[in-house]
């Protein structure tokens, strides 16, 4: 992830010097002061948080975490008590995690420092002094990253995708299911769909107060090498650009699928977003499917399974 900081500047002020009174001692009168001069008004682009805007235009914390759960129910019929983010960045469903049930542990484990500062300060923030003691916050690389077997290991975002090689990919699902309890679940997400291969595209979402454009810069049909961007717009005309920054592989289910049971997963499953009749897209409800209709473009997920499942 390359990410953009933006940085504010002002005009320099001149201060104003009194007059004072010429030969003879005499005090002349105060001259008039100069005009002070005014630093020009912030662009909304320059005042804005791009960490709290992807918050808001990408991210649903309590909809994964009902996801999460409903998942695991159905695999081992019991709730799941401790999830591991990978990929965490501000660790939001982390903190909806231990919000929405009293026992439960969460583990968010990242590379990047600046995203999980900002997390303990805005995200942590909200929680109760006891739901923080049960947030854990690991910088580090997820391959290597050590803590307590989870129910729930989750890279979301598809930040997975930036391992793009074979090897790459099966020895991160090989931690993964490491880091699992012995009834446990890998989720991941992934997208598609012939749109999704086209150079120079923007979808633009909007949202209160900005738009949210998704670019997709370009594809490599021989590498299957992505370029993205994420840029927030605003109602003054002015503009985040590449406010986060993709180079990944975009991988196919048949090759996650795959490559998750290479790891040592006994099953692996697909998730099929359904269509919402009314408006022909997606409606953000997941069920199990084996066939996919061919849509310009889909989300969907992948889940490895560890262990006996008590229900199928």
């Amino acid at each position: 992830m390359v990410l953009n900081s933006q940085a504010a500047t002002r005009d320099d002020q001149e201060n104003a010097k009194d007059a004072r009174g010429a030969h003879g001692g005499k005090r002349a009168g105060l001259a008039k002061p100069k005009a002070m001069a005014k630093s020009p008004r912030l662009s909304m682009a320059k005042r804005a948080d791009r960490y709290d805007l992807y918050l808001k235009s990408v991210q649903a914390p309590d909809v994964d975490v009902g996801f999460f759960q409903r998942v695991y129910r159905a695999a081992f019929n019991r709730p799941a008590e401790i999830l591991r983010e990978d990929f965490c960045g501000t660790a939001a469903v982390c903190c909806e995690w231990v919000r929405a049930r009293r026992t439960a542990e969460a583990y968010g484990v990242d590379i990047d420092p600046e995203p999980l500062a900002w997390g303990r300060e805005h995200n942590l923030s909200s929680l109760s002094a006891a739901q923080v003691e049960r947030v854990h916050l690991v910088e580090g690389d997820v391959r290597a990253a050590v803590t307590p077997k989870a129910d729930i290991i989750a890279a979301q975002n598809f930040s997975y995708m930036f391992f793009k090689t074979r090897e790459m990919l099966r020895g991160y699902f090989r931690s993964a299911f490491a880091q699992l309890a012995a009834e446990g679940v890998l989720i991941l997400d992934l997208y598609g769909g012939y749109e999704a291969l086209e150079d120079d595209r923007e979808e633009v979402t909007e949202h209160e107060g900005f738009d949210y454009v998704w670019e997709q810069a370009s594809f490599d049909p021989i590498t299957a090498d992505a370029e993205c961007h994420i840029h927030f717009r605003f109602p003054d005309g002015s503009e985040l650009r590449r406010a986060f920054s993709y180079h990944w592989r975009l991988w196919t289910i048949p090759e996650v699928r795959e490559l998750v049971l290479e790891a040592g997963f006994p099953a692996a499953e697909v998730y099929w977003e359904a269509t919402d009749r009314t408006t022909g897209e997606g409606s953000g409800i997941y069920r199990r499917a084996e066939r996919g209709e061919s849509d310009p473009a889909w989300n969907a997920y992948i889940i490895g399974y560890k262990g006996q499942r008590t229900t199928r």
